[in-house]
C-alpha cells in the first residue's frame, strides 16, 4: 500500500488468525446475520399485517426490530467482505460513517426503549387517559425523535474530525468506533458513548413536558364544556 492510499484508507488489525478461520468466520457471521434480517422481518411484517396490533406497543416493538436490523446492517456486511478478502481496509470517510451509523442506531435503541417504558407506565399507572395520552401523533413524535435526535448530536463529532491529519493508519478492532480517535496525530477528546445517555435523559424531559400538556389539557375539557 503507497502512501496516497494510506492517506485515504485504514486497516482493520483485529482480526484473529483470519487466515485459518476466515470461512469459519464468514459461515458464523453470515448465518447470524440471515437469521437476524428473517426474524425481525417476520416480526415486523406480522405487526404490520394485523391491524389489531396497530397499537404504540407493537409499534415500538416493529420500530427496535427495524433499528435492530438496521444496526446489524451496518456491521455484518463490511465484516463478511473482510473475512474473505486479503486486506482488510476501509477508506476514512467510510470509517466515519460506519461509526456514525454505529453510535446513532445505538442512541437510537435507548430512546425506543425509554418510549417503551414510557407507554407500559401510561398503560399501567393511568389507564383512563392511555388512549388521550398515547396518540397516534404522540406516537410518531417519539419514533422520529428516536432517530432524529441522535442523528444531529452524533453527527458532531464526524464532522469535527472529518478533516483531521492521520498519523496511524492501522486501527486495533474489526469495526469503526470511537478508536479512530487514535489515529489522528492530535488526540481527539471525544466521548460518542457518552450520547446515549445524553440522549436519554433529554428524551425522559419532553416526555414529562407531553405528560404535563395532556394533563393540563385533560383537567380543563370538563371546564370548558361546563362553560357550554
Amino acid at each position: 500500500m503507497d502512501n496516497e492510499l494510506n492517506v485515504t484508507y485504514i486497516t482493520f488489525d483485529g482480526h484473529v488468525e483470519l487466515h485459518k478461520y476466515r470461512y469459519l468466520y464468514f459461515v458464523i457471521m453470515f448465518t447470524a446475520y440471515i437469521l437476524i434480517i428473517c426474524s425481525n422481518s417476520t416480526i415486523v411484517g406480522i405487526i404490520v399485517i394485523n391491524k389489531s396490533l396497530h397499537e404504540p406497543m407493537y409499534i415500538f416493538i416493529a420500530a427496535l426490530l427495524i433499528n435492530s436490523v438496521l444496526y446489524s446492517t451496518a456491521i455484518y456486511p463490511k465484516l463478511l467482505i473482510d473475512f474473505l478478502s486479503e486486506k482488510q481496509i476501509i477508506s476514512y470517510s467510510a470509517c466515519l460513517f460506519q461509526g456514525f451509523i454505529y453510535y446513532t442506531l445505538a442512541s437510537s435503541e435507548f430512546f425506543l426503549l425509554s418510549a417503551m417504558a414510557y407507554d407500559r407506565y401510561v398503560s399501567i399507572c393511568k389507564p383512563l387517559k392511555y388512549h388521550t395520552i398515547m396518540r397516534k401523533t404522540t406516537v410518531y413524535i417519539f419514533l422520529i425523535l428516536a432517530w432524529i435526535l441522535p442523528a444531529c448530536q452524533i453527527s458532531v463529532g464526524p464532522l469535527l474530525i472529518a478533516n483531521e491529519k492521520l498519523c496511524y493508519f492501522i486501527l486495533k478492532g474489526i469495526i469503526c468506533n470511537s478508536t479512530v480517535n487514535t489515529l489522528h496525530c492530535t488526540v481527539q477528546n471525544l466521548k460518542p458513548h457518552q450520547s446515549p445517555w445524553t440522549s436519554l435523559l433529554f428524551l425522559m424531559s419532553i416526555m414529562t413536558c407531553l405528560q404535563q400538556t395532556q394533563s393540563n389539557f385533560s383537567s380543563s375539557s370538563p371546564a370548558l364544556g361546563l362553560r357550554h
